[in-house]
């Protein structure tokens, strides 16, 4: 089982944590590959829009006869023939979210913890007591935890750190969430991710019993198949048949 080091807001290292290998053990690149597809699809706005023929402005009326003046007929000065006149089969607000399996997204999670692990870029700290909202003394923390680059933090989910909030939120480059919301985008996004203890905690415990009974399935699954295929008559082939016929 890996370890990752705690620190506290000063950068000192004040324990450690186990981390569960169901967790932070392979990464699969193709299910974060639908996570982060999924996820940016779901925030387009969709509202592209083109008028189609009915509301285009101009008349109806037919601009001259069908026949007998040696010009291509016309029916309509708001054909999509013309210029500004209609867009054929053009876009039209629409939703661009699908449905996307829940275990999918906790297996891509799980492989976006275990990619940000195996980087170093991981960071734990035993909680954001942050005495003062000054965005200079966060910047200072994250000086001391050696965060040079763009940064995600994790706080847990219903802890009301308003401090927390006003320090961070004028910082280029950082992001806050709550350890419920936190995504497999928001892990890839952002170069360094630093979690409270007690929001990894908690997340590592959801994921390790949704990886859990996953494996406890499979496991059922291979028993039944080893006991069908012992309890099974072994079949004779036509050579051993035809040896006993001779």
């Amino acid at each position: 089982m890996a370890t990752i080091d705690i620190h506290d807001l000063s950068g000192a290292k004040v324990g450690t944590l186990d981390l569960a290998d169901e967790i932070f053990g392979a990464v699969n690149e193709d299910l974060l590959w639908e996570a982060v597809k999924h996820y940016r699809a779901k925030q387009r706005a969709g509202t592209h829009k083109t008028k189609a023929r009915w509301e285009v402005s101009g008349s109806g009326k037919k601009l001259w006869k069908q026949k007998g003046t040696g010009r291509a007929r016309i029916g309509s000065i708001r054909s999509p023939l013309w210029r500004h006149g209609a867009t054929v089969h053009g876009p039209v607000p629409r939703s661009y979210d699908y449905t996307f399996p829940r275990k999918k997204l906790l297996g891509a999670l799980r492989s976006a913890l275990a990619a940000k692990f195996a980087d170093g870029k991981l960071i734990v700290v035993n909680t954001f007591d942050v005495k003062e909202a000054k965005t200079k003394e966060f910047r200072n923390v994250l000086d001391a935890l050696k965060v040079d680059s763009t940064v995600l933090i994790v706080e847990t989910p219903k802890h009301e750190n308003r401090n927390l909030e006003l320090s961070a939120r004028n910082i280029d480059g950082l992001e806050l969430v709550r350890g419920n919301e936190v995504h497999p985008y928001h892990l890839l996004r952002y170069n360094h991710v630093i979690f409270a203890q007690p929001a990894l905690e908690k997340l590592q415990v959801s994921l390790k019993s949704s990886a859990s009974k996953r494996k406890h399935k499979t496991g059922e699954k291979e028993d039944e198949g080893a006991k069908k295929a012992a309890s099974a008559p072994r079949r004779r082939t036509k050579h051993e048949k035809a040896a006993e016929v001779a």
